[in-house]
């Protein structure tokens, strides 16, 4: 699958179990998300104490996930930001030791949360957005028979496309941040 210059291709298990802390990857995530943080700004957020969050983010950085932030806004803080916008792994690859299974599968289980997360804010939120958004939402499902190659085919695609209609949007009035996930696993037993 091709990638993005901007993608974190995470081949050592222990820079994937590294990040596969609850609290690491919700630190990466911010990070990535809403831009360059200190320690003590995230401890407010995540409802931790700066030590915690500081020492989080010294692992994060010995991995290559993030970095100080050279654009300091004053030389007493110390800012963080992410090196990458994603993270990817091989299953394949990482699957040869048991710390690579359990820090893939549990990467695998963050990005399910995020996903049930992410719809139960919007149910939440619904009548704030507008009846554009509210009809835009949602979700679909389908099982379509097909090989290994067109899977991985259909990822790089649904990437593109991705970056495409982002680049399409970008300075729209009504753009907004969407969570997108795509997940394919193989089924036995569906009669299709």
């Amino acid at each position: 699958m091709s990638e993005s210059p901007d993608t974190y291709r995470v081949s050592d298990p222990q820079a994937l179990k590294a990040v596969a802390h609850p609290l690491r990857v919700r630190l990466l995530g911010a990070l990535r998300l809403d831009g360059p943080a200190t320690a003590t700004e995230l401890a407010a957020r995540f409802g931790e104490s700066s030590g915690s969050t500081s020492y989080h983010l010294r692992q994060l950085a010995r991995y290559g996930f993030v970095e100080q932030d050279p654009e300091q806004r004053d030389a007493r803080e110390r800012r963080w930001r992410s090196v990458h916008s994603y993270t990817s792994w091989s299953e394949l690859e990482l699957g040869g030791s048991p710390e690579g299974r359990e820090a893939a599968r549990f990467m695998r289980n963050r990005q399910i949360e995020v996903l049930v997360n992410d719809r139960e804010r919007f149910e939440s939120e619904r009548e704030s957005w507008g009846p554009a958004w509210v009809d835009a939402a949602g979700m679909a499902d389908d099982i379509a028979r097909l090989t290994p190659a067109s899977v991985k085919l259909l990822y790089e695609r649904f990437s593109a496309l991705i970056r495409e209609m982002e680049a399409n949007d970008a300075g729209g009035p009504d753009v907004q941040r969407v969570s997108l996930h795509l997940a394919a696993f193989p089924t036995r037993g569906y009669g299709r």
